[in-house]
């Protein structure tokens, strides 16, 4: 799915991920990120009304206002409360304020939610997508087959899902088996998260260094397994071999999949950015693209008829 900004510019081929705003980074460092992020031709921006307990969107609105028309702004809604129209309309709201901005390009349903029909939750974002509320319409951490089923409950209320936002990484490749291909062939852009495996493929934590991994238990045990370790230790090897950060061939590896992602960077300051912002020059051969992907197992095909896969 080729999405666009108002003033008509594609979206960029990475994403920048503003989690860290209000955060981990404080205001003069997230426009520092924001800036490098400009520079380096980004034009796709990924909030959520929840980060950083609203901060994020209250440092990013201001930074994009003057370049409005420019900018591919993206938020998510739905992570706490459900599905149901009083939050998604409540929680939209929140964002507005949070942000300043009278609309937004992509509003995502943050994830999955069991207990609501799907076709209150599509029917709301069809209303709120024909009042100009919202251009496109996302959907985040939803499985291929949840996906699709809203997608058909999307086509009923006359709208469709325009993008889709996994996990996606070199020790997380679930979305290769369904998710990636189902994007591919539906022209549904994919935006994965957490191309870096929470720092484990830059290669820090082999140095010693600290991060999510040694701060957030949930990402401590995602990314707990030895194979995946040492996974992030070859491709630091190869890394030093040619010459570049590991983080650019991450973040360049999990670009290059054949359903052309645009995946999502972040960092806590400019320097710790750089070198995702590389991959957007980073030229991955086919050759290197196999060679990295076969430092981790790929998952198994969808079919279990191995002898046809």
């Amino acid at each position: 799915m080729t999405l666009a900004t108002l003033s008509g510019q594609p979206v960029s081929t990475l994403t920048f991920g503003t989690m860290q705003f209000g955060g981990k980074a404080d205001g003069t460092e997230s426009r520092a990120m924001y800036d490098a992020a400009r520079a380096a031709g980004i034009n796709h921006f990924d909030t959520a009304v929840g980060y950083t307990d609203g901060a994020s969107e209250r440092l990013l609105g201001p930074m994009i206002a003057a370049e409005r028309d420019d900018i591919y702004l993206a938020t998510k809604v739905a992570y706490d409360g459900g599905a149901g129209a009083a939050n998604i309309r409540a929680q939209f709201d929140r964002s507005r304020t949070q942000s300043g901005q009278d609309s937004v390009d992509l509003l995502y349903i943050h994830r999955w939610d069991g207990e609501t029909p799907l076709e209150e939750t599509f029917a709301t974002l069809a209303e709120m997508q024909q009042a100009g509320s919202i251009r496109h319409i996302g959907v985040s951490n939803f499985a291929a087959w949840q996906v699709m089923k809203a997608q058909a409950v999307a086509r009923a209320h006359g709208t469709r899902i325009d993008a889709v936002q996994p996990m996606y990484n070199l020790v997380k490749r679930q979305a290769e088996v369904e998710i990636l291909p189902m994007a591919q062939d539906q022209d549904i852009l994919a935006v994965p998260y957490s191309p870096l495996g929470g720092g484990l493929l830059t290669g820090k934590y082999e140095a010693g260094g600290t991060g999510r991994l040694t701060e957030d238990d949930r990402y401590a045990e995602r990314y707990g397994l030895d194979w995946m370790h040492r996974a992030a230790a070859d491709l630091g090897a190869l890394a030093r071999d040619l010459g570049v950060d590991a983080a650019t061939l991450a973040v360049a590896w999990a670009a290059a999949h054949p359903a052309r992602p645009a995946p999502i960077i972040s960092a806590r300051s400019t320097a710790q950015l750089a070198p995702s912002l590389a991959a957007l020059d980073f030229e991955m051969t086919a050759e290197l693209y196999a060679q990295i992907a076969a430092l981790s197992p790929a998952p198994p095909p969808a079919t279990d008829r191995l002898e046809e896969a």
